[in-house]
């Protein structure tokens, strides 16, 4: 993968996002920076941080594989009350 100057733009924007809201400190010469990132992104609170991760994502090519979801968050998932009820 090559790191063009828009990524790197974005991954500084957000490893200094990532240290001031979780105290993440993650090296941009670190072998695995990018999914850190993505990882740490994907945890956020905040949805500016979130966005910048998809856009990182979006740069990069680098997919996070989605959550697995447990048989208990599954049935919550499913059988959650979704509007009235026609018959």
């Amino acid at each position: 993968m090559e790191l063009t100057k828009a990524v790197l733009d974005c991954m500084q924007t957000l490893r200094r996002q990532l240290r001031e809201e979780q105290a993440v400190d993650i090296r941009l010469s670190q072998p695995d920076a990018i999914l850190s990132m993505l990882n740490a992104c994907a945890e956020s609170h905040r949805d500016a941080t979130r966005e910048l991760g998809e856009h990182l994502s979006i740069l990069t090519g680098v997919r996070l594989k989605p959550a697995v979801l447990s048989e208990e968050e599954l049935v919550r998932k499913y059988t959650q009350y979704a509007g009235p009820l026609r018959g």
